[in-house]
């Protein structure tokens, strides 16, 4: 059983691991993106009408809810959440599949 915890602990931290070094990836693309952009509002129009700030905002709300998700910022999204929905569940199927069955 001590195996098995170990095991669950290690590939949940692998798991959280890989979803933060998304989040970092998905990241270095916003900002490499955004700097595009804004050369290329600059070059087009000298930035009188600054409009890569639009496309900065929308993609920068995306990114922060994928930091919250990342580093379990929000309570509903984090992985003791998940484990305790999903036995919950269980348990309400056993409770029916047992109630059929009497």
């Amino acid at each position: 059983m001590d195996n098995f915890n170990n095991e669950n602990k290690y590939l949940r931290a692998k798991e959280r691991v890989a979803a933060i070094k998304k989040f970092y990836s998905n990241l270095m693309s916003y900002v490499i993106f955004i700097l595009f952009m804004a050369g290329l509002n600059y070059y087009i129009d000298e930035w009188r009408n600054p409009w890569f700030l639009w496309v900065a905002f929308g993609w920068g709300i995306g990114i922060v809810f994928h930091a919250f998700k990342a580093f379990g910022w929000v309570p509903y999204m984090n992985k003791n959440w998940e484990d305790r929905k999903i036995k919950e569940f269980m348990d309400n199927d056993n409770k029916q599949s047992n109630n059929r069955w009497k």
